[in-house]
C-alpha cells in the first residue's frame, strides 16, 4: 500500500515538472499529448456572443530586462469557444521572489468559571510557525520554489474541574502537551494576470512536501504520571488557489486556500520508555478547509 501511494505521488510531482520544465521541442503543450483535447483545441473556435470584439492589447509590448514581451501570454484555447479571456503578463521569466510567512497566536485563562458545570479553569495555549521561501520564475507567469517550514504548539493545563451533578464530576490537573514539526517541499505556481496594470493575479500552487515531527503528552493517571512519546514522519501532494496583489512594484501579498491534497503518515509511540506501537494513515480530500488559509508576502528581485 506505501509503495502504490509513493509511486502515484512521484507520478504526479514528475508529470507536473516534464509540464512545467518542457523544451521548446515539446512545446506543443499539454493538450496534443491527449488526443481528446488535442482535436479540441484545434478545432475552430466559435465566439460566445457579439462582445467579443478584436482588441488593440493583444499587440501591445513591453520591455523586459532588455527584451520586447507581449503583455499577453500565448496559450492554448482547451474547447472550441473563444470566451475573450486572456492571460496577462503578470510576473516576467528571470526573476526570483523570496518569501516569509509568519504566524503566533497564544490564549489563556486563570481560574475561570463556565455557568456551574467548569470550574477553576486554568488554561494557556502558544503557537507559532515560520514559512520562509525562495522561488524562480523559469517562464512568465510560471514559477517553480523551496519552502520550509517549522511549526510548534504548547498547551498547558494546570486545572480544571468539571461537575454535571453530584454523581458526576472529575477534575483534571497538571497536563501539558507540546509538539513541534519540520518540512519540506517543492512547489510549481502558475499565475494568471487579471488586467494589463499587471497588480493583481490569480494563482495555482501545487506542492509536493515531506516533512517529522515529534510530540510529548504529559499527564496523571491514577496517580501515576504517563509520559507519551510520538515520532512522525508524513508526506503530502496539496493543490492550493489564490490570491496576488502588488502593494508596492516589487512587494506582493498573497492569500492561499488549502481545497485538495493527498496525505501519508505513518508514527511511532512510546510511553514511559515502553513502545506501544506503530499507525500508517493515508487519505485524500477535497473540500475548503477554514484552518488551511496562508497568508504571506513576497520581495521580487
Amino acid at each position: 500500500m506505501i509503495r502504490k501511494l509513493i509511486l502515484i505521488i512521484f507520478g504526479l510531482i514528475v508529470a507536473v515538472l516534464a509540464f512545467a520544465t518542457g523544451s521548446k521541442a515539446s512545446d506543443r503543450g499539454f493538450a496534443d499529448a491527449i488526443p481528446l483535447l488535442g482535436s479540441l483545441t484545434k478545432g475552430e473556435k466559435i465566439p460566445v456572443d457579439s462582445t467579443v470584439v478584436d482588441s488593440d492589447e493583444i499587440d501591445e509590448t513591453v520591455i523586459v530586462g532588455g527584451d520586447t514581451v507581449s503583455i499577453i501570454i500565448p496559450q492554448n484555447n482547451y474547447g472550441r469557444y473563444n470566451r475573450g479571456l486572456y492571460n496577462y503578463l503578470f510576473i516576467p521569466k528571470g526573476q526570483w521572489s523570496f518569501g516569509l510567512m509568519a504566524s503566533y497566536g497564544q490564549f489563556s485563562t486563570d481560574d475561570v468559571q463556565l455557568l456551574s458545570v467548569i470550574k477553576d479553569l486554568d488554561f494557556n495555549i502558544k503557537a507559532y510557525s515560520l514559512q520562509p521561501s525562495i522561488t524562480y520564475f523559469f517562464r512568465n507567469n510560471q514559477s517553480i520554489g523551496l519552502k520550509f517550514i517549522y511549526v510548534r504548539r504548547n498547551l498547558d493545563l494546570p486545572s480544571m474541574g468539571v461537575d454535571f451533578s453530584d454523581d458526576m464530576n472529575f477534575n483534571l490537573k497538571d497536563i501539558s502537551y507540546y509538539e513541534q514539526s519540520y518540512s519540506t517541499s517543492v512547489s510549481y505556481r502558475n499565475y494568471v494576470g487579471l488586467g494589463r496594470d499587471r497588480r493583481f493575479g490569480v494563482f495555482n500552487d501545487v506542492d509536493l512536501s515531506f516533512g517529522s515531527g515529534s510530540s510529548r503528552f504529559k499527564r496523571y493517571y491514577a496517580g501515576e504520571l504517563r509520559d507519551t512519546r510520538t515520532n512522525s514522519m508524513t508526506a503530502a501532494l496539496n493543490f492550493s488557489p489564490g490570491v496576488c496583489v502588488f502593494i508596492m512594484d516589487y512587494v506582493s501579498f498573497n492569500v492561499s486556500f488549502g481545497v485538495f491534497g493527498i496525505k501519508v503518515h505513518h508514527e511511532k509511540q512510546q510511553t514511559n520508555g515502553v513502545e506501544e506501537g506503530t499507525r500508517f494513515t493515508s487519505g485524500a480530500n477535497f473540500k475548503f478547509n477554514i484552518f488551511n488559509i496562508n497568508f504571506g508576502m513576497a520581495v521580487f528581485i
